[in-house]
């Protein structure tokens, strides 16, 4: 062996250090812990000669220690976790995890029969040839779950038949399920870390999608602001030299010039408020989901005319009318229960789109058009529950997708065959289809004459209309 020193320098602090990758570890245990935890080591070894498990029982705990290290997803643990005592016992079972405090869901089995767990016992229970052993989390960790469970059930293990069980091998699968509960709990933590985490990234995204490149915008406003700020300084110069009458006019046009560029700079910050409010919100970081605050709303005035206003100076400069022909939203008043803040972001991704790719269409009476139109339609019982609906449209003329697109419009990060020369992450349908998904709508796109037709579904009670 070398005796030269090594290369990696051990330094004793009293401080916290840092390994490698910057994951913090606290000083040293004190002298009271680590007795503490010898005097745990030897219970655990009086335990285990209390015990006196059988050599098939002792494999059957390391085969699932270690094979719930190995399968990395909750659906190869649930697996496992069941598998393992129907190998080497053949006994069957299965294990049920908890969905809400009072919700339990079946997500293992070794066998095909309907689950018979009616109810998951606070404490282990033998009932009709069935033994069910409640799985518990770690009660040191358990208010990071999405709920509270009570006596900290995270789910229940049924072990059957258990007619010819012993109350030794009845207290093993007790001891059995104590160890599938603290994996499943590190788990089930770990995968909502993975979520909350996936969520961030999204909400990354969508502020950028949504907020950061809409507020462009604001560069150009200005920007237009300073240049009629400077007409006022060159008529200032001039005044002098201009009649009553031209003067009046030229100062009554800037006055209604200046009162335009400001309604479009404040509706621009109201919206961008609105929109990183909704974002921002605390509960979507503690939960690492969206979560939808539902309110009752004026469709027209509060969600679909403030997007419209917002656009209509850039689809003007594109050339893209605006065509109401699909109906419906100027005419009557609609009230809805949604969240104002992500449906208006729904609307203001569908314009933003409108404003790229709009084309020209030749339709069926000769005529050539260049539009978008907005609307909606009631449908009745166009949910499989039966539930009606209100059917929202945005048109807009151009080629039709491709096949290709078509089925892949709505996924993260896709671009279509048409949005080579124009800005974009490929974000925006994806974020609209979650927020219709959240509020119990679904979405598509339909071919029509002329272009493409972009609409999402909500449940909707006819009543509704005022």
């Amino acid at each position: 062996m070398s005796n030269s020193k090594s290369s990696v320098e051990v330094k004793a602090t009293e401080s916290d250090s840092y390994l490698s990758d910057g994951f913090r570890v606290s000083s040293a245990p004190g002298e009271e812990q680590i007795k503490f935890i010898q005097k745990r080591v030897h219970e655990k070894m009086d335990d285990y000669r209390e015990y006196s498990f059988s050599a098939t029982e002792k494999r059957v705990l390391m085969i699932f220690f270690d094979l719930a290290q190995e399968f990395d997803s909750l659906e190869e643990f649930f697996c496992v976790s069941t598998m393992v005592p129907k190998l080497l016992f053949n006994i069957d079972s299965r294990m049920y995890l908890a969905q809400s405090k009072d919700e339990y869901q079946p997500v293992s089995s070794t066998e095909n029969d309907s689950p018979v767990c009616i109810r998951v016992p606070l404490e282990m229970e033998c009932t009709g040839g069935h033994l069910f052993v409640p799985i518990r989390g770690n009660h040191e960790i358990i208010d990071q779950l999405p709920f509270k469970p009570e006596g900290d059930i995270i789910g229940c293990f049924e072990v059957y038949p258990v007619d010819d069980l012993s109350e030794h091998q009845m207290f093993f699968f007790e001891k059995y399920v104590n160890r599938v509960g603290f994996q499943l709990h590190s788990k089930l933590l770990r995968r909502k870390g993975q979520e909350h985490l996936e969520f961030v990234r999204n909400l990354v995204k969508d502020v950028g999608h949504n907020v950061i490149v809409p507020n462009m915008y604001f560069k150009l406003f200005y920007n237009r602001l300073r240049d009629k700020i400077e007409n006022i300084k060159k008529l200032g110069e001039k005044v002098q030299d201009l009649e009553p009458d031209v003067l009046k006019k030229d100062l009554d046009e800037m006055y209604t010039s200046l009162v335009e560029q400001f309604n479009e700079i404040h509706s621009h910050y109201e919206q961008t408020s609105l929109f990183l409010e909704t974002l921002l919100r605390r509960r979507h970081f503690e939960e690492g989901r969206y979560i939808v605050e539902k309110r009752p709303c004026n469709l027209f005035k509060q969600i679909i005319a403030p997007q419209v206003e917002r656009y209509r100076s850039r689809l003007q400069e594109r050339g893209i009318r605006i065509d109401l022909s699909m109906g419906g939203v100027p005419d009557k008043e609609i009230r809805i229960v949604a969240d104002v803040g992500l449906l208006s972001q729904v609307y203001a991704n569908l314009f933003s789109n409108a404003v790229k790719y709009t084309r020209e269409a030749y339709f069926n009476d000769g005529s050539i058009d260049k539009f978008v139109a907005y609307g909606w339609q009631y449908l009745e019982s166009c949910f499989s529950d039966g539930k009606c609906g209100l059917k929202m449209n945005v048109f807009t003329t151009g080629p039709h997708l491709s096949a290709d697109d078509r089925g892949r419009l709505f996924k993260a990060g896709f671009r279509g065959d048409n949005s080579s020369m124009e800005y974009g992450s490929g974000h925006g349908l994806f974020f609209v289809r979650q927020v219709v998904e959240l509020h119990g709508g679904i979405i598509g796109y339909e071919a029509q004459e002329g272009g493409n037709n972009f609409y999402f579904i909500l449940p909707y009670d006819l009543g509704s209309i005022v």
